[in-house]
């Protein structure tokens, strides 16, 4: 087991390492490891124009999609566990998770379909890039969500603050939303990290000026192999420090009483 174990790690870890070595190299042509050592990809890589606006589009879809999943996935988790029918909550959880079902192929020919004709020719425009990142993000807030509310048993916190007389409004903003604080946070950093990595969808409906970082970034693997590795790099580090904030939300907040933590 220890020797499966070491060899599946060293799967994972040695394509990370590989590239690692290769956005420092000099040169890289047909050889296992690079020849040389020079910092100047990433200079270039700052530098190029191409680059800079694709992370900046990147980092705004990013922002956009987590305000816009926020929005919309908080007042309809608690639509779907509030729902008095077991069956109209089953059919609303397939209905909100059928885009992690549906592969990110089939969702982006089905927006060039439908915003590519003429009554609707929004193709390549910035919202609908987001559209796309909200469509395809958004089951994983909602599920996280959902999961929280049964952890805590909002129910029998929102009826015993009825009981003492408070409104639906005080309910929401005073009970539902605050406990569910640690799981929205958590919950958004994962749709961050999804937006920010996320290529094939963003591939099929970006313009060519809203191309996000994860497109142009594959442009890159046509030309120097160094360029190409210190963005996948760079990329790789936004990756990881969206994990270890979601980590962090997870724990930074203490355990609420009476629950299991």
């Amino acid at each position: 087991m220890p020797i499966v174990t070491a060899l599946y790690l060293l799967y994972l870890t040695a394509p990370i390492a590989l590239l690692a070595i290769g956005s420092v190299g000099e040169s890289w042509t047909n050889s296992l490891l690079p020849s040389g050592l020079t910092a100047g990809w990433y200079g270039q890589l700052w530098s190029d124009a191409s680059f800079r606006r694709a992370f900046t589009v990147s980092l705004t879809v990013c922002v956009a999609t987590c305000a816009v999943t926020a929005l919309i996935g908080v007042p309809l988790a608690y639509a779907i566990y509030g729902a008095s029918r077991r069956g109209v909550r089953a059919a609303a959880r397939v209905l909100f998770l059928l885009p992690v079902a549906a592969p990110p192929l089939v969702l982006g020919f089905g927006f060039i379909l439908v915003f590519s004709s003429d009554s609707l020719p929004f193709l390549g425009s910035g919202w609908l890039l987001v559209s796309g990142h909200v469509v395809s993000t958004l089951p994983y807030l909602m599920q996280t969500l959902v999961a929280d509310m049964r952890h805590l048993d909002l129910v029998t916190l929102e009826t015993a603050a009825e009981s003492l007389g408070a409104g639906f409004r005080q309910r929401l903003l005073g009970i539902v939303i605050p406990s569910l604080r640690q799981s929205l946070s958590s919950g958004l950093i994962m749709v961050a990290a999804l937006s920010i990595g996320e290529f094939q969808l963003s591939n099929l409906i970006a313009g060519f000026l809203s191309r996000p970082y994860p497109v142009v970034l594959l442009q890159a693997f046509y030309g120097a192999t160094g360029f190409a590795c210190a963005g996948t790099m760079l990329l790789l580090l936004l990756a990881v420090l969206s994990a270890l904030a979601s980590a962090s939300a997870g724990r930074g907040l203490p355990s609420r009483k009476g629950t299991p933590s």
